[in-house]
């Protein structure tokens, strides 16, 4: 089975747009400092990466799946021309209601990428810079790591930090310490 890191799109990839917007053109969407770094750190250290992101702008009829996807899949040449290689990329197109099984909070996207990918959930975690991130990634029985502004606190992430790299070598950190298996008394590396 293999470990991954989950991670959110808008405010951990690019730059968040304001509340209530939507990213709906490349233009508008600006890589943030460090991430093709962070991406290539997990990539080495052997973790599948893969985004889920809600995009309720296409329920909103405010971007097309189609021009979705192609957002997407230049996101994903520009990281991996910058030697950070995206292994999946899951959206839930939905509004609120009715309620879907792939909308974060629920785990339906990291629930199907693990199907997809042979991943691990218990030994993977999820980056994001919202509540309902964190709640997605308990949800799937994922460890969490939650990107905050510098005025913003978390009580449910397992990990906070100010940017993806500085989460990703947090929990590079933490994955490479030793644990005690609670159950069985002994180390586990």
């Amino acid at each position: 089975m293999n470990k991954a890191v989950f991670l959110d799109r808008d405010g951990v990839i690019n730059q968040k747009p304001k509340e209530g917007e939507y990213i709906t053109s490349w233009d508008d969407f600006h890589i943030l400092s460090g991430v093709a770094d962070g991406i290539a750190l997990l990539n080495k250290a052997g973790y599948k990466v893969v985004v889920v992101t809600n995009q309720r702008c296409v329920a909103k009829d405010q971007l097309s799946v189609t021009d979705l996807e192609k957002m997407h899949e230049r996101m994903s040449q520009t990281l991996s021309r910058a030697g950070a290689r995206l292994d999946g990329i899951y959206y839930c197109p939905h509004d609120y209601n009715p309620p879907c099984n792939c909308r974060k909070p629920a785990p339906g996207m990291l629930l199907e990428a693990a199907r997809v990918h042979g991943i691990d959930l218990g030994s993977s975690w999820m980056i994001g810079d919202s509540e309902i991130d964190m709640k997605a990634g308990m949800n799937a029985g994922c460890k969490t790591a939650r990107v905050l502004s510098k005025s913003e606190v978390s009580d449910h992430a397992d990990i906070t930090a100010s940017s993806l790299l500085d989460s990703v070598r947090q929990i590079l950190e933490w994955d490479a310490k030793p644990r005690i298996d609670a159950d069985k008394r002994k180390v586990i590396a």
